[in-house]
């Protein structure tokens, strides 16, 4: 996958993207989303969509993910990203919101592994492959 990220890693992260569906509040849509983030010291940070009655309020996975990182401290050491849906033909990809916060912390040539509900298929995308031509910090400290 990476020469960042370790087999026995890789694994972990993909586990826990799955095991991260179960904490899913999601009672309109009834489809689960789970996400983790792997950081460099080697912690495994998950989140989960969190739905609401009036859709607008609902937070997706990857980003309940990220704040979580955020707030723990791991603003700046992301490594990998795995996402898990519940389809077990498609496998899930990040919305374009979820993709430009993810830009903001996660570095461009990573990997993000996007699942089916059961891990049988797998796709992986770097940052830069899911959204080319991306406006992030960098783009802020040029002004």
């Amino acid at each position: 996958m990476s020469e960042e990220v370790p087999t026995e890693q890789y694994k972990a992260l993909t586990q826990k993207a799955l095991e991260a569906r179960d904490a899913s509040y999601s009672p309109y849509s009834k489809y689960r989303v789970g996400c983790c983030i792997l950081t460099k010291t080697g912690e495994f940070i998950s989140g989960a969509n969190v739905e609401n009655a009036s859709y607008g309020g609902t937070i997706c996975a990857e980003r309940t993910a990220a704040v979580k990182a955020v707030t723990s401290g791991h603003a700046d050491d992301w490594v990998a990203v795995a996402i898990a849906g519940d389809s077990l033909s498609n496998c899930i990809s990040p919305c374009g919101i979820c993709r430009q916060v993810l830009r903001e912390f996660l570095p461009r040539p990573a990997p993000i592994v996007m699942l089916n509900g059961d891990a049988s298929r797998q796709v992986v995308r770097s940052l830069e492959e899911l959204l080319p031509l991306s406006f992030g910090p960098d783009d802020l400290n040029e002004a």
